[in-house]
């Protein structure tokens, strides 16, 4: 994953929080993310879009529910990164 294209894609508050609090929980929906970020529901979809385009998210379809979670790719590169600094 490229630094500069994650750290743009998270110079967005929204897409932040959301992704903060989807690795906090493991797994959310659009709806859950609404009421805990007190947004309306276009603003966060279109910012799940973008961590989605970015790469920081994956989504699945649960009947009519999408649910995201965090890349695991991002997790290991982060790990990596943290791991070379040290």
């Amino acid at each position: 994953m490229d630094p500069l294209q994650l750290f743009k894609c998270l110079s967005d508050e929204t897409r932040l929080r959301s992704l903060l609090l989807i690795q906090q929980e493991g797994e959310l929906c659009v709806c859950e993310l609404t009421a805990a970020l007190d947004e309306i529901q276009p603003k966060i979809s279109r910012h799940l879009a973008q961590l989605r385009k970015c790469g920081l998210l994956l989504d699945s379809r649960q009947g009519q529910w999408v649910f995201y979670r965090v890349n695991p790719a991002l997790l290991a590169w982060v790990e990596g990164g943290s791991k070379s600094h040290r």
